[in-house]
């Protein structure tokens, strides 16, 4: 990746960049040293190699795969007993990571989990299609999640992520 250095006299702290094209341009302020200007473009390098992929890996995303996952997590741990009328990848859940309309059978799962593990991806699969039996997060729905073997390090995985808050009512 080519690296364009803009400095400015107007910039005091502050240190910006944004791709165009195949170029990173850098606006920094025109005081800062060579080391410390090096150290914080290899941040934003990191930084913005990292959009990319999670770019790259939501361009990837199959309602068709999702639904597939979905049908196998039903056979394993319910079953095969469910029925929706669809389940698809969103683009507009920032702050929760699926949703699940049980009387119309509709799922929802943001796009935000595409980069993370099959694993964490299958607890919200497997969390979303709970509801269709317990819409709430009660004690019997808690019952038919962690049926998932990996439900409890998934919920952490989650919460580390700060993509899942902390419940007092589900179970440890």
């Amino acid at each position: 990746m080519e690296i364009e250095i803009i400095r400015s006299h107007r910039r005091v702290k502050t240190i910006s960049a944004r791709m165009v094209g195949e170029t990173m341009v850098v606006q920094a302020p025109a005081h800062m040293d060579e080391a410390s200007l090096s150290r914080a473009i290899a941040k934003l390098q990191e930084r913005i190699q990292q959009r990319q992929e999670r770019a790259e890996a939501q361009a990837q995303l199959s309602d068709a795969d999702l639904a597939a996952r979905a049908q196998f997590l039903n056979r394993r741990y319910f079953d095969g007993r469910l029925r929706w009328q669809e389940i698809r990848w969103v683009t507009n859940q920032r702050s929760v990571h699926g949703s699940c309309t049980p009387a119309h059978g509709a799922i929802r799962i943001s796009h935000q989990l595409a980069p993370l593990p099959q694993w964490v991806q299958d607890y919200v699969i497997v969390h979303e299609l709970a509801h269709l039996l317990e819409p709430n997060h009660g004690p019997k729905f808690w019952r038919w999640v962690n049926r998932y073997p990996l439900a409890e390090r998934a919920r952490g995985y989650l919460m580390a992520l700060n993509l899942e808050a902390a419940d007092p009512s589900s179970p440890t």
